[in-house]
C-alpha cells in the first residue's frame, strides 16, 4: 500500500483531498504545516483554528495528523522576499515562493525522507504522467478553470510533481467539492475560501508593509507634467496599474504608471490611454521552466494574474536565460514582480518575473508644487 502524506491547511480542497486518497486505499498521513503564527495589528493569526478543523477531519477519516513547524523557512523564502521586493518597488506573488520552497521543498523534502511515496495537496491543478520514456511529467491546468492554481506552481520542477498527487484536479467546480465534503461528513464544506496573502488575512497588505517596513513621505507627481498633486507614505505602498488609495482629493480618477522607491516618488496619470499604461512586450527574468528545458520560439499563451485571461504571445527565450514575450496587439501594463507564466494548450510550461519596462516617456524632472 502507497504512503502518501498530504498537506492539510483546514480548508475545503485540503479535506477533500485526504478523504479521497483514503477511499483510493492509500495509506495516509494528515500533515498540518504551521508556516505563520504571529498576530498583526487588528488581526489575530486563525493558524490555530486552521489545525483545529484539520484534526477534526483527520479524526472523522481515521487517520494521523503532524503539525511540522516550517516558520522559519517560511519567514526566509516568502515573507522576507515579499518585503523585499515592495522595499524595491516590485508587486510579488508571494504563494509562487510558498509552493516552490515550502510546499514542494520543505513539506516534500520532509516527506519523502520519512518514506513516503507520495505527497498531495489541495491544489487545483493536474499531472499528466503520459509521455515517452525518459520524459518529464507535465503539469496540467485544471478542471476548473476558474480556480485553476497552476498559475502558482510554475517555478516547481517536473521531478517534484512526478511524485504528487492533486485529487481535486479533476473536479469541475467548487460546488462539487464543497458537496463531496458534505457526502463524506467531513464538517468543513461551508468554511469560506482563503484569499489573498494568507499571512496578511483581512487586517490589508497596506497596514502590513506599514508595520513592517518604516514609512518615508514623498510625493505624488502627475506623469505628463511633473506637478506634484499631494503626498504619500511610502512609495513602496503603491503598484503599477494602482486607482485606489491615492488620496487626492476630488478630480479624475488617477493610476499608478510608475513608482521611484530610490526617490521615494509615485507617478500617476488621469488618462486611461498614456502610452505608460500599456505594452506590447514583457521581459521575463528568474525563469523557470517546469520541464527544465526552455520551449522553442513560438506562438504560446500568457497570464500575468491568478485567473486572469490567457493571452496568445510570441515567446522567445534569450541566450541569457530570460525570455522576452511579445503580444500581437497593446496589453495593460502588468506591474513588475508579478507572475507571467506560459502555457502550451493545457500544458504548463513554466514562467518568469515581469521585469520593470522602460517607458515612453520619462516622467518631468524636478516638478513643480501644487
Amino acid at each position: 500500500m502507497a504512503m502518501v502524506y498530504v498537506g492539510m491547511s483546514g480548508g475545503v480542497d485540503s479535506a477533500l483531498c485526504a478523504a479521497l486518497l483514503v477511499e483510493q486505499g492509500y495509506d495516509v498521513r494528515g500533515i498540518y504545516m504551521r508556516n505563520w503564527s504571529r498576530d498583526l495589528p487588528g488581526f489575530a493569526c486563525p493558524w490555530a483554528d486552521d489545525l483545529a478543523d484539520a484534526e477534526r477531519v483527520a479524526v472523522t477519516l481515521g487517520i494521523d495528523l503532524e503539525v511540522w513547524d516550517c516558520e522559519d523557512q517560511y519567514q526566509r523564502t516568502v515573507v522576507d522576499y515579499l518585503v523585499d521586493s515592495y522595499r524595491r518597488g516590485y508587486t510579488p506573488n508571494p504563494d509562487v515562493m510558498c509552493n516552490q520552497t515550502i510546499k514542494f521543498g520543505t513539506f516534500a523534502d520532509k516527506a519523502f525522507a520519512d518514506g513516503a511515496d507520495f505527497i498531495a495537496t489541495g491544489h487545483y491543478a493536474r499531472v499528466d504522467a503520459a509521455v515517452g520514456p525518459g520524459e518529464p511529467v507535465r503539469l496540467l491546468r485544471s478542471a476548473n478553470e476558474h480556480k485553476d492554481q497552476t498559475y502558482f506552481l510554475w517555478r516547481v520542477p517536473a521531478s517534484a510533481f512526478a511524485r504528487t498527487l492533486f485529487p481535486v484536479g479533476d473536479i469541475a467546480t467548487k460546488a462539487e467539492v464543497r458537496a463531496m465534503c458534505a457526502e463524506r461528513g467531513l464538517g468543513i464544506e461551508n468554511k469560506p475560501d482563503s484569499d489573498g496573502i494568507c499571512f496578511v488575512g483581512p487586517v490589508g497588505l497596506r497596514t502590513f508593509l506599514l508595520d513592517t517596513l518604516q514609512t518615508c513621505a514623498g510625493d505624488v507627481v502627475e506623469w505628463e507634467t511633473g506637478k506634484v498633486l499631494g503626498r504619500h507614505d511610502g512609495a513602496f505602498l503603491f503598484t503599477v496599474g494602482q486607482r485606489r488609495g491615492l488620496d487626492l482629493g476630488g478630480g479624475p480618477a488617477r493610476y499608478v504608471v510608475q513608482t521611484d522607491t530610490d526617490k521615494n516618488v509615485v507617478y500617476v496619470t488621469a488618462d486611461r490611454a498614456c502610452p505608460a499604461l500599456w505594452t506590447t512586450t514583457q521581459r521575463l527574468e528568474d525563469v523557470r521552466w517546469v520541464s527544465g528545458e526552455p520551449p522553442h520560439p513560438g506562438t504560446y499563451v500568457v497570464r500575468t494574474r491568478h485567473t486572469g485571461e490567457l493571452r496568445p504571445v510570441q515567446v522567445e527565450p534569450q541566450a541569457d536565460g530570460s525570455v522576452v514575450v511579445t503580444y500581437p496587439e497593446p496589453v495593460r501594463t502588468v506591474a513588475p514582480g508579478q507572475s507571467a507564466v506560459i502555457y502550451d494548450g493545457v500544458c504548463c510550461l513554466g514562467g518568469g518575473i515581469i521585469q520593470r519596462e522602460e517607458l515612453l516617456d520619462q516622467p518631468v524632472s524636478g516638478g513643480e508644487g501644487t
